[in-house]
């Protein structure tokens, strides 16, 4: 776990808070005590948040591959 901030410290060292987030890992800050939010550096998030697996195999290993959709479509543009 990265250094817990409280929200005035944060407000006023927030380059500190950037470059460590960047450097050493997410930073959290707390208001009245209590975790509030974290600031993570744009790897990190972008690591934590990648589709694990692709569209096409998703939609390969839903539960509704197969299945035959009757879809209509109204010719009414109104």
């Amino acid at each position: 776990m990265g250094k817990v901030w409280k929200f005035q410290d944060a407000k006023n060292h927030f380059s500190e808070v950037v470059e460590k987030a960047i450097h050493e890992g997410p930073q959290f800050v707390s208001r009245r005590g209590v975790e509030a939010v974290v600031v993570i550096s744009v790897k990190d998030f972008k690591e934590r948040t990648k589709p694990t697996t692709s569209l096409v195999d998703f939609f390969q290993n839903s539960p509704l591959f197969g299945v035959e959709l009757e879809l209509e479509r109204k010719n009414d543009l109104s």
